[in-house]
Parts: structure tokens; C-alpha cells; sequence
């Protein structure tokens, strides 16, 4: 299982806002900037983010974005769920799934049952803030070690 292009980003721009977010609303076109993303994706993202109730919108001029609740209370979890959807490694350890035939004798399942929790674990273990954080204490963020972009 990989994170989409549009989940990474979604981090970025998330992180972006908590750490420029203040009295004014932030726009698309500095984020954009900061980011080196092209902002007609990034309205894509934002527009997700939107409907999952992680931002808010000001129009207007003047207008732009703001966290539509505290970076401590926004999970890696909640972003990546509403960018991505369900994370599972299989559709038989999704809730609400139908049951695969074989899942009482499947010995896979127990695999991917610990695997979804160890995600889950994790995605909704970080918060935002710990991201502001991490990337405070790396400087520039936008390359990595392996010079991809993050």
C-alpha cells in the first residue's frame, strides 16, 4: 500500500496552513508557492479537505483557508482517511465489508487485520502539531534524504 500523490500533498498543504495560519486567511496561491505545488491540484485537495470539515473557507479578496480546529486536534489519520479513503491492506479487514468465504479459514487475515491496526496505530497517533514540529526540527522539508520530494 502506498500514499497517493494527493495524500502527501494534503500533509503539505495541512502542515502549510498550521504553520502560517493566523488572523488573516492563507491562499491558495502562497501555499502554492511554498509548496512548489500547482494550484489547481491543490484546489482539488483543498476542496476534500473542505467537505472533511479540516478546513474552512473565507471568500472574498482577502480570502483563503484556516484550520478548521486546532493542529493537536487534526490526525495524520483524519487527513489521509479523507484524501485516500479507507487505508486497509485488503477489503476483508475493512468494517462493514463483506465477508470473504474463506476468511474463517484464511490464514492471510490475521496478517492483514495486525497490519491495518499497526496502521491505524500510527496515523491516528500523530497530529498535526507533531508534524509542525518534525519539520521545524529539519529545516527544509521538501527533499529527502533520497532526494525525492516529499
Amino acid at each position: 500500500m502506498m500514499i497517493s500523490t494527493k495524500g502527501r500533498y494534503a500533509l503539505r498543504i495541512m502542515v502549510d496552513l498550521a504553520q502560517h495560519d493566523g488572523n488573516s486567511p492563507v491562499s491558495v496561491r502562497e501555499i502554492a508557492e511554498r509548496q512548489d505545488i500547482s494550484g489547481k491540484y491543490m484546489e482539488q485537495i483543498i476542496s476534500v479537505l473542505t467537505r472533511a470539515r479540516l478546513l474552512r473557507s473565507v471568500r472574498g479578496a482577502q480570502g483563503g483557508y484556516h484550520l478548521a480546529r486546532e493542529p493537536k486536534d487534526i490526525t495524520v489519520g483524519m487527513i489521509l482517511r479523507a484524501t485516500e479513503g479507507d487505508l486497509a491492506p485488503a477489503e476483508c479487514v475493512v468494517h462493514g465489508a463483506l465477508h470473504c468465504q474463506r476468511s474463517g479459514a484464511c490464514p492471510s487475515r490475521a496478517v492483514f487485520e495486525k497490519v491495518y491496526s499497526a496502521i491505524n496505530g500510527v496515523i491516528d497517533g500523530v497530529v498535526l502539531a507533531d508534524l509542525m514540529d518534525e519539520g521545524a526540527s529539519c529545516g527544509d522539508n521538501r527533499s529527502s534524504s533520497d532526494g525525492q520530494i516529499n
